[in-house]
């Protein structure tokens, strides 16, 4: 069995990062394109089958205990069956398991990308730029991962058919075993001449611009999908789904609740007794509240259909408007005087003090809103 610590020049207890730096640098020097002759090529191969083993955490554990992954076992590794090797030896392999050489085009993977949005976004939908770090194909070989004017060769070690067979001895008697080839891993060729972009990939890493149609209604934690706009896979596979998950962003202004807007406006104490109109800049515009006389501090003005459009559905929440009333805190001597004469007009020069119960849900309203701050 070789000793494939030897053939890539590192100590047994190497860790992955020596062991890939090794290959690495010896893959650069033995590579065709850079050493021709069949001697190098060899050497080459030889190097490439010790990283495959090594290279791999399974593979790396088997081969440390005895096993060799190119057929055989030895020093009793091996020795034991599963129930899915007798089911191999006997039925062909388990029941829906592909035979024979994989395709090296494979799906890729969905892809999870953030996208933050302002609430007046969220409120009507909009066309927000995305910016998406994938992989797409690689345009030198068109997804084909080989340089240009070669092609993958067949496997010499399983012939192109993707697998090997062992014969091995169980308390059955002798047992046939087919397993994935490790020295194509299962594709039946090799690429000897890898693309120099890719590197035999077929795909390559690139940002990527999009044109994201946002839906009215969306919140924080809605997540978008677009199809075949995520990662293109191996060999240039066909692409998986991109996902994007929308956070909006906080207002100046408004709050959200549900499809709910809320916000705050100050009057002055003597426009909430007399009443007023004041105009106030909205979403929708700027808008005419009537403050009707006689207003109460935390009294809430309602616009139907001013908030943020349903998601699913028709229709938009309201916007909400909570009244602060502001009582002067400095008043010359003719504003305090005036102020007295109402007091003396209304009663209330020296007002009865009341105890009263706090309603709950005003309070736990106040509590919240001052824990966030709003």
């Amino acid at each position: 069995m070789n000793d494939y610590y030897a053939d890539l020049g590192v100590a047994r207890d190497a860790s992955p990062e020596d062991i890939k730096r090794a290959y690495r640098r010896l893959a650069r020097k033995l590579h065709p394109d850079v050493n021709p002759g069949a001697e190098a090529e060899a050497e080459f191969k030889k190097v490439s089958q010790a990283y495959d083993v090594l290279g791999d955490a399974e593979k790396r554990r088997a081969y440390d205990m005895g096993a060799d992954p190119y057929g055989g076992a030895s020093g009793g590794y091996g020795q034991g069956f599963s129930f899915s090797d007798i089911m191999d030896a006997f039925f062909g392999g388990a029941a829906g398991t592909q035979r024979g050489p994989r395709s090296r085009r494979q799906r890729g993977q969905d892809a999870l990308v953030p996208l933050d949005v302002e609430l007046r976004t969220a409120v009507f939908g909009g066309e927000e730029e995305l910016h998406v770090d994938t992989a797409v194909v690689c345009s030198t070989c068109h997804g084909d991962g080989t340089q240009s004017g070669t092609s993958p060769r067949q496997c010499d070690v399983c012939q192109g058919r993707g697998e090997v067979q062992q014969v091995q001895r169980s308390f059955l008697g002798q047992v046939m075993t087919s397993r994935p080839c490790t020295a194509c891993q299962g594709y039946g060729s090799v690429i000897t001449h890898p693309c120099f972009d890719c590197s035999g990939q077929g795909r390559v890493r690139t940002r990527r611009t999009l044109t994201l149609r946002v839906p009215a209604g969306v919140d924080t934690g809605t997540r978008i999908q677009l199809s075949g706009e995520g990662e293109v896979g191996p060999g240039g596979g066909p692409a998986g789904d991109l996902y994007v998950e929308v956070r909006v962003s906080p207002h100046d202004v408004f709050t959200r609740r549900g499809d709910d807007l809320h916000c705050r406006t100050e009057i002055p104490m003597t426009a909430a007794a007399l009443g007023t109109t004041v105009t106030l800049e909205t979403f929708d515009g700027e808008q005419r509240i009537d403050i009707r006389p006689g207003s109460q501090p935390a009294e809430v003005i309602t616009l139907k259909a001013q908030g943020v459009t349903h998601l699913r559905g028709s229709g938009r929440g309201d916007l909400l408007i909570h009244l602060d009333v502001r009582t002067p805190t400095k008043l010359n001597g003719e504003q305090e005087e005036l102020l007295r004469q109402l007091a003396r007009l209304r009663g209330e020069e020296e007002p009865e003090g009341r105890l009263s119960a706090v309603k709950e849900s005003s309070f736990l309203g106040r509590v919240r809103d001052a824990f966030l701050g709003k």
